[in-house]
């Protein structure tokens, strides 16, 4: 897979890729990424990519030109072009999934009051990460590129370890513990030493539905999972 990501602060992601299972990624040659600055485009002497809304307002409106021509500059035939934008679909695990299946991302990153509304037949679909405003779309292009890469087949070193995690299904995950097996009085639970693999994945899957009854109701509701006992 490749993605590409349009944005004025290339700096805030570099890093990103440099690090753990996206790192990885790259290193293995699973995923490619690139940069495209719309300053690059601007006709401005000083590479000016924003100006005023018309009918006024607060802010600044990212001009048309600049990130039409960055966007086309890095999408190709079959391309999937994303603008990161508190307006856009809730992203969630179903759609990293989803994206996964692609071969070519452009995750535009939006800034300002957002970009000149002409520009929205460019998009193929707009993502949010959350019901709150950040100052860019770097955050967000970050968050939708780890989830992403997380699921191409040989990121992850485990092949069914993305299947079992929370999200992957109505459920949070199961708790989780290591070594040693008491830490300040507190024990692990007898069963996961009983090397019964029935009698583990029964327990892991009664508590899975009791951690989503605590913490995340809204996911049984959402899932017609509420009778599960």
């Amino acid at each position: 897979m490749r993605i590409d990501f349009v944005t004025l602060f290339e700096g805030m992601i570099r890093p990103a890729l440099e690090e753990s299972i996206l790192a990885r990624a790259r290193e293995r040659g699973l995923l490619s990424t690139g940069f495209v600055n719309p300053r690059e485009f601007s006709e401005d002497k000083h590479r000016k990519v924003d100006d005023r809304p018309y009918g006024g307002g607060a802010g600044m409106v990212l001009m048309a030109e600049p990130l039409y021509r960055a966007v086309k500059s890095a999408a190709k035939k079959g391309s999937r072009v994303i603008f990161l934008s508190p307006q856009g679909r809730r992203f969630d695990q179903a759609q990293a999934a989803r994206l996964a299946r692609e071969k070519h991302l452009v995750l535009v990153c939006g800034h300002y009051e957002g970009g000149d509304e002409r520009l929205s037949s460019l998009f193929d679909e707009e993502i949010s990460i959350g019901d709150f405003v950040l100052t860019g779309g770097e955050l967000p292009a970050m968050v939708v590129a780890d989830a992403v890469a997380r699921l191409i087949p040989g990121v992850l070193k485990k092949p069914d370890a993305a299947v079992a995690e929370s999200f992957s299904r109505p459920l949070l995950d199961y708790p989780q513990y290591t070594r040693p097996r008491v830490w300040r009085r507190k024990k692990v639970p007898e069963v996961l030493f009983s090397g019964d693999h029935k009698r583990i994945a029964d327990w892991r899957q009664t508590q899975a539905r009791q951690a989503t009854r605590r913490k995340r109701p809204d996911l049984l509701q959402n899932n017609g999972a509420l009778a599960l006992e």
